[in-house]
């Protein structure tokens, strides 16, 4: 996949993730970007190994079903970026 089609992706599963995901999530359009990178690796390599059984690093497609498996990698990614700052609360 090329680097316009990540960012593209990235944008729009980061934004949809923290729209679901309750609570208040800060940053602005590059962490939402980031974030939904980073679900779409997430969500990729889960599904690899629900379906492979093997654990391996992998990315989604561009795709409707490759956006849902990016979106479900983004609210996981919240859910543990959430764990790992819980205890630095200003």
């Amino acid at each position: 996949m090329n680097l316009l089609a990540w960012i593209v992706l990235g944008i729009v599963a980061g934004a949809i993730a923290k729209a679901i995901y309750p609570g208040r999530q800060g940053g602005g359009i590059l962490s939402t970007m980031i974030l939904g990178i980073i679900g779409a690796f997430v969500g990729g390599s889960i599904m690899t190994f629900v379906q492979t059984g093997t654990l391996a690093l992998a990315s989604t497609t561009f795709s409707l079903p490759g956006l849902f498996v990016a979106v479900i990698g983004a609210i996981v990614a919240i859910f543990l970026w959430g764990l790992v700052t819980r205890g630095n609360a200003v």
